[in-house]
């Protein structure tokens, strides 16, 4: 049976176990198995457990596909996995832990573990490279983002709303840079002061780029940049100066979270994005089919454990591990 390019096909092709196999075997050692933890390539598989046995004498010398990567140390089967992975990874709008419970029968509490274990996978791996350059135009912006205190549950209302209102510090801050008919990066970031903004315009856009952002005193004095500003208070759009990508990205990301996820913790906000800024990066150049091999081929090297997911650990020791 040829690999999946619909869901229909996907959810058939992934209920058989050995597909599940070959399809990862196939994206994790395209040139033969290797043992994750001594890297020896003459290694045995042992077909009535489905795992593989290294020669070398050392811990851990028999592992399975899921050693590595998000999968690890999880009883979820892999067609389960892949299913919500698909899903995750194409869905314009996301899918929620809810409906993926629904359609697996596992219980929501582990479907939202999972979720957040994929979106780790998504997260973007050019971080260490620059966008722009050669003149290209880039867009940096930053939006609120939090829920509307009148459709808030009296407890929630007030752990979230601290200021007069519908105060803007009740809100998370997130800072966006897009190039013009390329990616889009995101990050949390505290506040909009200069000494937050431009560290992270300069770390991911090049000196040869103009950049294009809105009046606000923390995009000032960025000679490095061939910088055009638009005055929000007079126009939005002046030629080719504006923010509109920008802020059509952070639609997208709103309407997801209103729409699909309903509510999201500001310590969780961070991983949302990434999934966004994943199937946004690829909307271009991958139709579903491609759109999932490159997040299946994301998944080696990561690891999220539930205490790092609900804050048990530091967010710095997460990311090392």
């Amino acid at each position: 049976m040829s690999e999946p390019r619909t869901l229909q096909e996907a959810i058939v092709y992934f209920a058989d176990a050995d597909n599940c196999l070959d399809y990862l075997i196939a994206r994790r050692w395209p040139n033969g198995v290797v043992c994750p933890t001594c890297g020896r390539e003459d290694v045995s598989f042992v077909p009535n457990r489905g795992v593989w046995q290294c020669k070398t004498r050392h811990p851990k010398a028999q592992f399975s596909i899921k050693v590595g990567t998000i999968f690890e140390d999880s009883a979820i089967g892999l067609d389960k996995w892949l299913l919500a992975m698909w899903m995750l990874a194409n869905c314009k709008n996301g899918v929620s832990s809810y409906e993926i419970s629904r359609a697996t029968g596992i219980t929501q509490k582990s479907c939202w573990f999972m979720l957040q274990r994929i979106r780790l996978a998504l997260q973007d791996e050019t971080l260490g490279s620059k966008l722009g350059g050669h003149g290209r135009e880039v867009e940096a912006d930053e939006t609120f983002i939090g829920g509307k205190a009148r459709n808030m549950y009296q407890n929630v209302q007030a752990r979230r709303i601290t200021g007069r209102g519908q105060s803007f510090s009740d809100k998370t801050i997130a800072m966006g840079i897009l190039e013009r008919g390329g990616r889009v990066r995101t990050k949390v970031i505290s506040d909009r002061q200069k000494e937050t903004l431009q560290p992270i315009i300069r770390q991911n856009v090049h000196a040869d780029s103009v950049l294009l952002t809105d009046e606000m005193g923390g995009y000032k004095r960025m000679e490095e940049y061939r910088h055009q500003i638009i005055d929000h208070a007079v126009q939005y759009v002046d030629g080719r100066v504006h923010t509109n990508c920008m802020e059509n990205f952070f639609s997208l990301v709103k309407r997801s979270l209103g729409g699909t996820y309903i509510s999201v913790e500001p310590f969780h906000l961070f991983r949302y994005l990434d999934e966004q800024v994943f199937r946004f990066n690829s909307r271009k150049d991958m139709d579903d089919e491609g759109r999932f091999d490159l997040a299946v081929r994301q998944i080696v090297g990561k690891r999220l454990t539930w205490s790092q997911v609900t804050g048990k650990v530091g967010e710095k020791q997460a990311t090392a591990n």
